[in-house]
Parts: structure tokens; C-alpha cells; sequence
């Protein structure tokens, strides 16, 4: 059975991305919108995923990376909410000083290392 990826982080992390390049290579994944979500566990009840990665972006580059009109109490809004996905995340991907390359290449060297059943162990 392949192995299941979910991918969380705020908006702007570059879920979106990461996930099209996966898909590339053959994985399944799935962006997950937890930071819209009231729900702490909503990525479980989603996707429940073998794997879960959690992509992290400053307050200040999602501004530089979209045109987004948001505050940043908006933002911390969104941390709070994906707290327990980045909790419960397998991998935790600082994007701010990476490329999406070099984002997608950690993402890739990851999950190439774990199989379903060791993921479903954590």
C-alpha cells in the first residue's frame, strides 16, 4: 500500500507546491487546509495520513511570497490552529531560508527513508 502524506502549514507555507512536486515523484498527497479549521485534528479526520509533514513560513514572507492583506494576529491565529498538527507532524520544514526545490528535495529524502507501517508506529 503506497504511503499516505498530508501537508499542513499557514498560508503561504507552500503546501500547495510541495504537494504538485510529490505528486511528481508518484506519492499520494494531500494538502490540507488545517489552518483554516477550528478543529485541532481536522488533518486526521481529512486525510489521516501515514506521514505528515508541517511547512513553517514567517509572518513576514508570506507577505513577500503572496499579496495577501492579513494582520499579524491573523497570522498567529492560523499557528494556534495547526498547533496540534505540528504537534503530531512527522517532518517540520522551516521554508523561509529554502527554496521550493530544496523544500521538495528534504520532503522527498524523508519519506524515501519511512515506510507505511514505521510511519503508523510513531
Amino acid at each position: 500500500m503506497p504511503l499516505k502524506i498530508g501537508v499542513v502549514g499557514s498560508c503561504a507555507a507552500g503546501k500547495t507546491t510541495l504537494a504538485n512536486g510529490m505528486k511528481r515523484f508518484g506519492y499520494d498527497v494531500r494538502h490540507i487546509a488545517q489552518e483554516h479549521s477550528y478543529v485541532p485534528a481536522m488533518w486526521q479526520r481529512v486525510s489521516n495520513p501515514d506521514c505528515l509533514i508541517y511547512l513553517h513560513v514567517s509572518y513576514p514572507n508570506t507577505l513577500i511570497r503572496r499579496k495577501m492583506n492579513w494582520s499579524e494576529q491573523e497570522y498567529q491565529e492560523q499557528l494556534r490552529r495547526l498547533q496540534h498538527a505540528r504537534d503530531h507532524a512527522d517532518l517540520a520544514i522551516d521554508t523561509d531560508p529554502l527554496t521550493p526545490e530544496q523544500v521538495l528535495q528534504i520532503a522527498l529524502e524523508f519519506v524515501t527513508n519511512i515506510s507505511p507501517n514505521s510511519a503508523q508506529q510513531k
